[in-house]
């Protein structure tokens, strides 16, 4: 394996009026993102950004053995492009689990990272960070500093929603995995429900579980499956 850079029945009789393939639309495109296993930033409370990120613990390798065996007995991502975010933890993800669909590259994509926080915050301690800095206020204004030197929660966003339009237009009709972020996953589901980019509902994305949507139409998502860890169900009480 190699690593290298780079709704409703009215709707379903759009897509498919006769019950057979509709060669006139173009096919569906459908997004698999991945969050990463367990880090051990996670482990140490600090803030891992991708100055400082070390990879995953020795429970988050175990987590992505375990989607590993699944997705190889199942075959469900058999086939599918497999992209990672630029930090250690996701691309180890990725490479764990490039076996079970196929073996293919992992292609690295610095736009799938998790909200960067900048040299001056990156590796300290929350401890640290919250005595320096105060506590961080992610759920009111998106545009404001919670991180100084870092991206704002609208920043990530709008770095995240590129980086999907760009690999779906590149693959258009393909199945795309991306072993990314808890904000990724976040920023994503908000850009596809047209929710804001705070507020209004909390998502808790669990350690290598699947989250999967499609793209139907232009700028039109179906969700298939949020938050999907069952083959983490003995682990899922102790997750960090």
């Amino acid at each position: 394996m190699d690593v290298v850079s780079d709704t409703g029945e009215a709707a379903e009789a759009a897509n498919d009026p006769e019950g057979g393939i509709d060669t006139e639309r173009p096919q569906t495109t459908v997004l698999v993102l991945i969050r990463h296993g367990e880090s051990n930033s996670s482990i140490a409370r600090s803030i891992g950004g991708p100055r400082t990120c070390s990879g995953l613990s020795p429970l988050g390798r175990e987590q992505c053995q375990l989607l590993a065996a699944r997705l190889q007995a199942s075959g469900e991502l058999a086939g599918a492009l497999l992209y990672a975010s630029h930090y250690k933890r996701a691309i180890e993800t990725a490479e764990l689990l490039a076996p079970a669909l196929g073996d293919p590259e992992v292609v690295v994509d610095d736009g799938f990272g998790e909200h960067d926080p900048g040299p001056d915050c990156d590796g300290l301690t929350f401890d640290a960070f919250v005595e320096r800095y105060g506590m961080p206020d992610w759920e009111s204004d998106p545009y404001a500093v919670t991180f100084p030197g870092g991206e704002t929660v609208a920043d990530l966003h709008h770095r995240v929603a590129l980086a999907i339009r760009r690999v779906c237009t590149e693959h258009a009709g393909e199945k795309i995995v991306v072993c990314c972020h808890g904000g990724v996953v976040n920023a994503a589901m908000r850009l596809a429900l047209r929710a804001p980019m705070t507020g209004l509902f909390e998502m808790f994305t669990a350690n290598t579980s699947l989250t999967e949507l499609a793209l139907v139409a232009p700028g039109r998502w179906r969700l298939l499956r949020y938050n999907d860890a069952a083959h983490l169900a003995s682990h899922l009480s102790g997750q960090r």
